[in-house]
């Protein structure tokens, strides 16, 4: 299997594609208007210190200082005069002593773990960890822990050897319960990327400036060298030279045999229209997704679970009825998983295949959703076919809903459905205009769209500052949210329908 990872870099937004033999099977999406900062790491400065309140406010560089409690202060990176101690224990229960450990105007290293919400700001915490998939690295410790719902004991005795085999002495560990049944390799690769992190991290409590986030847990580049580039990745493509350096530069410390594999995108046509990801990317937003065999899958969300029924559509069978279902019900095991995937369907997920009358047919849809599934970063659990002729399958949302990034509440219809969000409407125009933009040849345009897509336009003038002075934006009732016309202003001829949007 060729494995593929595209990156695609634009001011407003990061998008990061994963095709395995050419097809999309994952998709990440940072916005810049919808960061989230839980779970990053800080350079602050004190700003305030408030023993009646236990408490000291921290300037993180965000809109609102932070709040950092008495008891979730560690001093193994302030510059304290008993740095090398750990906060004794009567400082939890005694506020009054936090101004020996912390004074206005101090340099200190925070975490994020509960973001601002309301007037309030975020709250902190002085021990520093650093997540991956199975492990959790707490620099400056030593202890091995090991989750409670991992219950083997032959399985946690495993596990630690490994791991004090491999891991250094001022490093503490915790494991995940997803790490039940990893092979050695897999905490190989696991704790040298958290540690390769680490050692970035140190460098950046050196030399950073405060107020700045040292470590973005959020940040998509960290989240492709952690999670998604490896050793099994045949290539990684990116079209925007200062976030390919910088991919780069992180991978050199580490894994330098992964920075060669970093190719640059130079061609004028957009990196994902290239790909064809673009049209699959419209694909998410559909119910129902075609099969080879001209069969069709009907994926339906609700609150309590996600409904998947597969149909035989037009397809027929040439030979009789039991090869035709078990051709459509093989075909559509393979695609329900590359749709949960790049959906990102978490919870409990319902599948209604067509009936089967041979247990042997039976036995091979499950092979081909098992194995489908093992490619699957998130963790899930399939169960087999049930008394009603059901398959369950239960997952782990890993990021937040494409549906949901994507898209928002209709006002056309009070919540009951969704549409493309503004802000998508927005760079869907962009994106056309960008395409277009030889063809076009710096004709005046006139862009027609919905009001609500006019207003946001005109409070973000950003979105189309590339193309200002050729563009007029009106606005038309009668047009979807989610769709845009483009005319020529001296010919008043439609535009949009030359070119693919």
């Amino acid at each position: 299997m060729f494995n593929e990872i595209i990156v695609n870099v634009h001011p407003f937004e990061k998008r990061v594609a994963i095709l395995e033999d050419s097809k999309l099977v994952e998709l990440f999406v940072e916005k810049l208007d919808q960061q989230n900062i839980v779970g990053n790491i800080y350079k602050g400065r004190v700003k305030d210190v408030l023993p009646g309140m236990g408490a000291a406010f921290i300037d993180i560089g965000v809109d609102r200082t932070a709040f950092l409690h008495y008891s979730d202060i560690v001093t193994d990176f302030l510059d304290a005069e008993d740095e090398n101690s750990e906060i004794p224990q009567h400082l939890v229960r005694d506020s009054s002593k936090i101004g020996k450990y912390l004074h206005q105007g101090q340099e200190i290293i925070v975490q994020v773990q509960k973001g601002p919400l309301g007037k309030k700001g975020a709250r902190l915490t002085g021990q520093i960890s650093i997540p991956g998939k199975f492990l959790v690295l707490f620099p400056n410790k030593s202890k091995i822990a090991i989750s409670r719902k991992i219950q083997s004991y032959g399985e946690k005795g495993r596990i630690k050897s490994i791991l004090s085999k491999l891991k250094h002495k001022d490093i503490g560990l915790i494991v995940r319960t997803e790490a039940e049944g990893c092979s050695d390799e897999d905490f190989v690769a696991e704790y040298n990327g958290i540690y390769k992190t680490w050692q970035f991290l140190e460098r950046q409590i050196t030399r950073a400036e405060p107020p700045c986030c040292i470590f973005n847990e959020n940040d998509l580049s960290n989240t492709l060298i952690r999670d998604l580039y490896g050793s099994g990745v045949d290539r990684l493509i990116v079209d925007n030279k200062e976030f390919r350096q910088k991919l780069i530069d992180q991978l050199n410390d580490g894994a330098p045999e992964l920075a060669s594999r970093i190719e640059f995108y130079h061609e004028d046509s957009p990196i994902f229209d290239a790909y064809g990801i673009e049209k699959e990317i419209e694909s998410i937003f559909r119910s129902s997704i075609s099969l080879p065999s001209r069969g069709n899958i009907v994926i339906e969300p609700t609150e309590a679970m996600v409904s998947i029924e597969i149909n035989t559509g037009s397809f027929t069978g040439k030979r009789n009825y039991d090869e035709t279902v078990r051709r459509t019900n093989k075909e559509a095991a393979a695609e329900i998983v590359r749709q949960i995937r790049l959906r990102d369907l978490s919870g409990i997920m319902v599948i209604d295949f067509i009936d089967m009358r041979n247990e042997e047919h039976k036995d091979e849809v499950m092979q081909v959703l098992r194995k489908s599934l093992r490619r699957d970063r998130a963790k899930n659990r399939v169960f087999p076919f049930g008394p009603l002729g059901l398959v369950q399958i239960t997952r782990k949302r890993t990021r937040p809903n494409l549906l949901n990034t994507y898209s928002e509440h209709c006002p056309c219809c009070n919540g009951t459905g969704r549409i493309l969000s503004r802000d998508s409407v927005a760079l869907k125009l962009y994106r056309w205009l960008y395409r277009s933009e030889y063809f076009i040849n710096k004709k005046a345009l006139r862009i027609s769209v919905h009001p609500n897509v006019k207003e946001f336009l005109l409070n973000n003038a950003e979105y189309l500052r590339k193309f200002s002075g050729l563009v007029e934006i009106i606005e038309d009732d009668d047009l979807s949210p989610d769709k845009f016309k483009v005319y020529d202003s001296i010919s008043g001829k439609e535009l949009t329908s030359l070119y693919n949007t």
